[in-house]
């Protein structure tokens, strides 16, 4: 490895309620604000790789956006659709030339993923795949979108977390469509 290069990280980026969750009691995402200054295309752009849980990549991994989005929306399908795809599935077993599929032996799979040259990891989820990977202890960074909505109830973003994680603070951004994004490291003190 290059003096200059650092290990490739995983990022949790992710949408998330002011009460927590990442979706609504029916899956609805409709709550969440496509804003240009939120830089998402910019973070595209320093990730080549995604990992999914089975659900969401059913449900996202190969969405054809409408014909009514925006030119914006349809540049970030294009990026998130032009990165190498990684589904962790415990009943999913074949793989096609679209995504490769991680069945057991997680630690040692994502570890052979980051030492591999290229750039950070985008770990999208769902919320039972970010469990795992907190649980694990594989997750570098987390970067929150908090959305000014309250929904009352929905899927949360952590969910049978048992242990306590103590985050460190790295950077707040604040947009004027009211959303606050948030990252932080693990605090390793």
């Amino acid at each position: 490895m290059a003096i200059n290069e650092r290990p490739r990280r995983i990022i949790l980026d992710l949408a998330v309620t002011l009460d927590g969750f990442i979706e609504g009691p029916k899956g609805e995402v409709d709550w969440c604000i496509m804003d240009s200054e939120m830089g998402f295309i910019d973070f595209l752009n320093h990730i080549d790789t995604i990992f999914y849980g089975r659900k969401s990549y059913d449900l996202w991994g190969q969405y054809t956006p409408e014909n009514e989005m925006s030119d914006t929306e349809k540049e970030i399908w294009k990026l998130v659709h032009g990165k190498e795809k990684f589904i962790f599935s415990k009943t999913k077993k074949r793989t096609d030339n679209k995504v490769t599929i991680i069945n057991d032996n997680i630690v040692e799979e994502v570890n052979k993923l980051k030492k591999k040259p290229g750039k950070d990891i985008w770990l999208y989820g769902g919320a039972s795949l970010i469990t795992s990977f907190i649980r694990l202890g594989l997750v570098d960074e987390f970067r929150l979108s908090v959305h000014p909505v309250i929904l009352g109830e929905g899927k949360p973003l952590f969910i049978d977390i048992k242990e306590r994680l103590n985050l460190k603070l790295v950077n707040t951004k604040s947009f004027s469509s009211g959303v606050v994004q948030l990252c932080y490291h693990l605090n390793e003190e």
